[in-house]
């Protein structure tokens, strides 16, 4: 109990203290930034738990990725909020209809925070109970957000911007499910099931938006794949993941999942090498592979989901399978290096943002704010 005290002392501690850079400094982040928690979240709680064992999950490594987590989770709800008050929150997050979805971040980044807080601080479960009702609020504010977003995108066709952020729509409902059978011992298998049904409903609607996109539409791999198309695989992960945890959905179904999710992924990544390759060759090295972007981050989460899915997956069925067991035993270093290669890059790209700060915001995309991370 007092190892738990110090942890959840240097966890507040870490809140206050960032929270008053961000409120001193007037650090606005973009709305996808809460990517970043999603992501370590995932690594913590799905892939080191489940390749290393609840004792590394339980012990100081863990535990520390786990504060950083939840710190960096509270100081981005702080930027929000000071955004808000600076009247800034609208042309931020709001006004770029594309970037609406990047409130999914948002829900998603919340609930895996609110497992986190629930797994490490138990004594304290009521405090993730307050966060699960908070962010069952957020998700049907986004909702509502994302529906109205597509009717626009759709009444005026403009699927040309269109790309995998859209599928947080579904990330984020999923990630409630998640969430609501973790902080609650018995949930209702309706409310399970209809948001399960919401999630794949909102995973189709996306996917008819993202291929009406680039099939209509003249694009370039180097310029116009986006890093967030990874999520649509990653958005049956989670959704699998969703399936497995309720228990209502038959172990059959979910290898259907699965299988769908693996070849997705195989096909989306085939798509990023090939794109790799292409900005090597058009920009050098340097501009191709090592410039900053918050979107980067999707590529660790839906790495990290996949890895998660299939070990949970793996634990169902029992079965001997030179895929999975390969998936099993390299994955997790691959996630482990993809989320060092981002640390290092978000680290830079923040310090270089720090040096330009005194810079006016630019009013136009996401992608042009010159904000942290």
């Amino acid at each position: 109990m007092v190892i738990k005290l110090v942890y959840l002392f240097i966890l507040v501690f870490l809140i206050v203290c960032i929270t008053i850079f961000f409120t001193y400094k007037k650090i606005y982040i973009r709305t996808s930034t809460m990517a970043i928690v999603m992501a370590i979240g995932i690594v913590t709680q799905g892939v080191l738990l489940n390749y290393f064992g609840i004792q590394f999950f339980q012990h100081l490594f863990g535990k520390i990725l786990c504060i950083i987590s939840l710190s960096l989770w509270f100081a981005f709800i702080s930027s929000f909020f000071i955004a808000t008050l600076n009247g800034k929150f609208k042309v931020i997050h709001y006004s770029n209809v594309i970037n609406r979805f990047g409130i999914g971040t948002w829900v998603a980044g919340t609930s895996i925070s609110g497992i986190l807080f629930y797994k490490q601080f138990s004594h304290w479960g009521f405090i993730s109970v307050i966060i699960a009702f908070i962010n069952i609020v957020l998700w049907f504010i986004y909702i509502g957000i994302s529906v109205k977003a597509f009717i626009e995108i759709s009444r005026t066709k403009s699927y040309q911007n269109v790309h995998g952020i859209l599928l947080l729509t579904t990330v984020s409902t999923q990630s409630i499910v998640l969430l609501l059978n973790t902080v609650f011992n018995e949930f209702p298998d309706i409310i399970n099931l209809s948001l399960l049904i919401i999630g794949f409903c909102f995973y189709l609607v996306c996917v008819f938006f993202i291929f009406s996109r680039y099939f209509n539409y003249s694009w370039s791999i180097q310029k116009d794949w986006n890093n967030t198309n990874c999520i649509l695989h990653g958005a049956l992960s989670i959704s699998g993941i969703a399936c497995l945890v309720t228990g209502i959905i038959s172990i059959d179904i979910i290898r259907w999942i699965w299988r769908a999710a693996f070849i997705i992924f195989i096909a989306v990544e085939a798509m990023e090498l090939s794109r790799l390759f292409r900005r090597i060759k058009h920009y050098g090295y340097k501009e191709a592979i090592f410039i900053y972007d918050v979107t980067q981050w999707s590529r660790v989460f839906t790495f990290a989901m996949f890895y998660t899915f299939t070990a949970l997956f793996h634990t169902q069925i029992f079965i001997d399978s030179f895929v999975i067991e390969s998936i099993l035993k390299i994955g997790v270093w691959v996630v482990i290096i993809l989320l060092l290669i981002e640390l290092m890059l978000s680290i830079h790209g923040a310090i270089e943002t720090y040096k330009k700060s005194s810079k006016e915001i630019s009013k136009e995309t996401e992608l042009n704010y010159p904000y942290y991370f």
